[in-house]
């Protein structure tokens, strides 16, 4: 998916909602523990239930890795569902990878060739070389961390060199040099509020992929006011506020309605920028 499909899909079903899959089989409702595998079951059951109300859905890898090969089968399922029966869909794998150019070039491969998501997150630590990889597929997109919502964000990113530039200032600036906006998105979390200011003064055209709404605590309205561009430029994930909703047999309708929730809030944000 190319950036003008993604804007058009915005425009098209008024929303910028980011469904997370962080499933954790912990947590999935206990009936579902009796499928074949109960993971991509309810998965599926979330996706049928929220896919009108949102543009993207973003797997972390974690809670599939953990769970080893049938953790991994379960992802498999889930993207190819999703490429089959809902294809509007943007597909983020949530890896944050990162390593040397070889052995980023083969995470790139399991990701773009093998299990076709249209985004990875990526870790821009070790410099260019271990992100360039991931930028040789056509319609492929980095999703570069930047800054960040969990709280140890400000033991490094916030840091400043001796000419007073932030480190996630630094990433920005250099990893456009990499990539433009038609390949390149941040992780920006919710939490930061109106440094989303400082962000779109050196990444004005870049979307920014937005956790920390919902649970952890963020505010739509306050990144909306600071982070939204003419083209919208944000793709807003919640997981545990929608996919665990409820923990009974109705879980999937307690989904939507949590979905249908956030997704009347980013078509009121949606309006303001026609």
């Amino acid at each position: 998916m190319n950036k003008q499909q993604l804007i058009d899909n915005i425009r098209r079903k008024q929303t910028f909602l980011c469904v997370g899959l962080d499933t954790d089989i912990k947590k999935i409702p206990q009936h579902l523990l009796r499928e074949d595998d109960p993971v991509f079951a309810f998965n599926r059951a979330i996706i049928d239930a929220t896919a009108d109300l949102c543009i993207a859905y973003k797997p972390n890898l974690a809670f599939y890795e953990c769970l080893g090969t049938k953790g991994w089968q379960a992802l498999e399922k889930t993207v190819r569902y999703l490429r089959e029966h809902h294809p509007d869909q943007f597909i983020i794998a949530d890896a944050k990878r990162g390593d040397i150019g070889n052995t980023s070039a083969m995470y790139a491969r399991s990701f773009f060739e093998d299990l076709k998501v249209d985004a990875v997150t990526v870790a821009p630590y070790m410099g260019e070389d271990s992100v360039t990889p991931f930028l040789g597929y056509d319609n492929a997109w980095v999703i570069l961390l930047a800054l960040t919502s969990n709280k140890g964000s400000h033991d490094f990113q916030l840091t400043a060199d001796a000419q007073g530039e932030r480190l996630f200032e630094k990433v920005l600036r250099r990893s456009q040099q990499w990539a433009g906006p038609d390949q390149m998105m941040y992780v920006v979390g919710a939490t930061q509020g109106r440094m989303f200011e400082d962000i779109r003064r050196i990444a004005p055209d870049h979307f920014l992929l937005v956790p920390g709404v919902g649970a952890q605590g963020g505010s739509l309205e306050e990144v909306c006011k600071y982070g939204m561009t003419k083209d919208c430029g944000l793709i807003v994930n919640s997981s545990r506020g929608i996919i665990y909703a409820d923990n009974t047999e109705n879980f999937a309708a307690a989904a939507r309605q949590a979905a249908q929730e956030v997704q009347a809030q980013m078509a009121v944000q949606l309006k303001a920028i026609r």
